[in-house]
């Protein structure tokens, strides 16, 4: 299952999303997470799963376009560290940020 936190506006699709099916709970994302917006918890999704997986932190969830900002393509990284750091390929920005850095 796909968990998409974020919002869309006018201005694009500003989502981060955890494939929790990829998603293990190692939790090596949230260290590298500047705005520190990521945790590991329990599947708010699938509350039939018993392992953790990552989520974004509540406080964050409305505002991710701009926790997430300093990490996106135009800002130095090649990948933003949450996916860099996710062995299992789980987490992914909306196109939303390709399109607001590619012009």
């Amino acid at each position: 299952m796909l968990a998409n936190y974020g919002f869309k506006d006018g201005s694009g699709d500003w989502f981060l999303a955890i494939d929790t099916e990829k998603c293990d709970g190692c939790g090596d994302c949230v260290p590298v997470c500047p705005a520190s917006a990521l945790e590991v918890g329990e599947d708010e999704y699938d509350p039939f799963r018993d392992e953790p997986v990552a989520k974004v932190k509540a406080e964050h969830r409305k505002k991710i376009r701009y926790s997430c900002a300093p990490c996106q393509p135009g800002y130095g990284e090649k990948l933003p560290p949450c996916i860099a750091a996710c062995k299992p390929g789980a987490i992914s920005h909306s196109d939303g940020w390709k399109v607001a850095y590619s012009r």
